[in-house]
């Protein structure tokens, strides 16, 4: 853990810098003068960004890398502590324990931040050739072909990470759409379907009175699952069947429109507006509901109570306790989806921790 949280500070400050590399020229100019005389290169010559790369001379390069050596031996031989990151440098300290920790809290929370940053700029800079990743350099790109859909919204606009919809292809990119339409409709009734019975209670009486089964006996979100009979199950399924039917019989002209008019207007602008308001919030709920189903699975809970998770291997780790280390910020406390820290041995787990 320990050598992982070292790389995770040293790609942090190393982002923080490259981050503040692209904004600084921006901001306050370049140097004047010359970078390589014999060159008849001048700072202002080098674009900002990526076009860098080509234009710097190859001796600015070899000076760039034995900088680099330098600072890299110079960090091996000025280890005043076993803490990660700690190279002598108390720039980041305190005499008040919490103040320290607080700062250098922050720092790991600013390098992570810097990691997405830098990297956002580097795919910026390749497609548009701005550092600053305007989209209208991006002539060519084929998601212009659905740049003024439903759902490109800020501050991401049209987000197709995967290129799915890079060929262009309408109708696959109109399929995708209903889908997604329904899987958040979908979403937005179950998130619902958590919440509602904690706030407003359950129907009275019986859901089952051949099998003596109340509404109040059926537990909120997963556990549910096995309570309700098996003809309880089957009206569900034959409900869903009905509402698909209806469907099929009754479709109007875009996406998910099915004749129910209640997300309408007369006005053009109103009504794109809501229908961009009810993807927007699909999309939302489908990540809600994944969190609850995962809260619900781990901790017995609906609403995912840390400490209903008894049996978490992070919890068994006895030296350190790594869910008390810097970095461990809310909301999220230690967050560690791929058991990269599950050891059984405490020894084995310190000197992990140390190395990371």
């Amino acid at each position: 853990f320990k050598r992982r949280r070292e790389t995770e500070l040293k790609h942090g400050r190393l982002s923080m810098l490259a981050t503040m590399g692209y904004i600084t020229p921006t901001l306050v100019g370049t140097w004047p003068g010359y970078i390589s005389p014999s060159s008849g290169l001048k700072f202002a010559d080098i674009p900002n960004g990526l076009g860098a790369l080509s234009k710097v001379p190859f001796a600015g390069w070899a000076q760039i890398l034995i900088y680099c050596a330098f600072v890299e031996v110079s960090g091996i031989q000025n280890r005043p502590s076993d803490a990660p990151g700690d190279l002598g440098w108390k720039i980041l300290t305190s005499d008040d324990p919490e103040a320290k920790t607080k700062k250098l809290s922050a720092e790991i929370a600013n390098g992570r931040l810097a990691m997405m940053a830098i990297i956002g700029m580097f795919f910026q800079d390749g497609l548009t050739g701005s550092a600053w990743g305007d989209w209208a350099n991006y002539t060519e790109s084929p998601l212009r072909a659905f740049e003024n859909e439903l759902g490109v919204q800020e501050p991401v606009g049209f987000w197709d990470p995967l290129g799915l919809a890079a060929d262009g292809d309408t109708a696959t990119f109109m399929r995708r759409r209903e889908t997604e339409i329904k899987h958040g409709r979908v979403c937005m009734l179950a998130t619902m379907g958590y919440i509602t019975p904690e706030l407003t209670g359950k129907f009275p009486g019986m859901l089952s009175p051949s099998q003596g089964l109340t509404f109040d006996s059926i537990p909120n979100g997963l556990g549910a699952i096995s309570k309700v009979p098996g003809l309880g199950w089957g009206q569900i399924v034959l409900y869903c069947a009905a509402v698909e039917a209806a469907g099929a019989n009754s479709r109007g002209d875009g996406p998910g429109e099915f004749g129910w008019k209640v997300l309408t207007s007369a006005d053009p602008e109103e009504k794109k507006k809501k229908l961009a308001a009810e993807i927007a919030n699909g999309r939302l709920a489908m990540m809600a509901i994944i969190g609850m189903f995962f809260q619900d699975g781990l901790t017995g809970s609906a609403w995912g109570d840390w400490a209903n998770y008894s049996d978490s291997p992070l919890r068994a780790v006895e030296a350190p306790d790594l869910s008390s280390e810097l970095g461990a910020c809310p909301p999220l406390g230690f967050w560690d989806p791929l058991d990269l820290s599950k050891f059984s041995d405490p020894v084995t787990a310190t000197g992990q921790f140390k190395r990371r």
